[in-house]
């Protein structure tokens, strides 16, 4: 939940680039994930749209989100090669169970027992 003070002295689209960027660095906000379009999120905060268009090009800049046109705008897997493609392969598990009707609680079931199934024996 993003929420913006008027009274504070930061800029409101800071407020929002700050608030973005720990979601995702928390890992609140997952690799893949579709960010409102600016007007939505423009509208759901009372703000102006370029104020969130600019929070959007520096989340860009800083290689947190990308934003693939019409596609709208999605947080970028973090950290180096190896995390980033453990992030997309979980993003897409977790889309391919929803589609499957597999609730959270037995997808986590699944990949733990895979997960134990795949750790090296000693």
């Amino acid at each position: 939940m993003i929420t913006l003070d008027p009274r504070s002295a930061t800029p409101p689209f800071e407020q929002l680039r700050v608030q973005i960027a720990e979601q995702v660095r928390r890992g609140s906000l997952a690799a893949g994930e579709r960010l409102p379009t600016v007007r939505r999120l423009a509208e759901d905060l009372g703000i102006a749209p370029n104020t969130v268009a600019r929070a959007y090009r520096e989340l860009e800049a800083d290689g947190l989100v990308e934003t693939r046109g019409r596609n709208g705008t999605l947080v970028r897997a973090q950290g180096d090669a190896a995390a980033q493609q453990a992030q997309d392969a979980a993003r897409a598990y977790a889309e391919r169970v929803a589609k499957l009707g597999v609730t959270p609680a037995e997808a986590l079931r699944y990949v733990t027992g895979a997960l134990g199934a795949a750790a090296p024996t000693a």
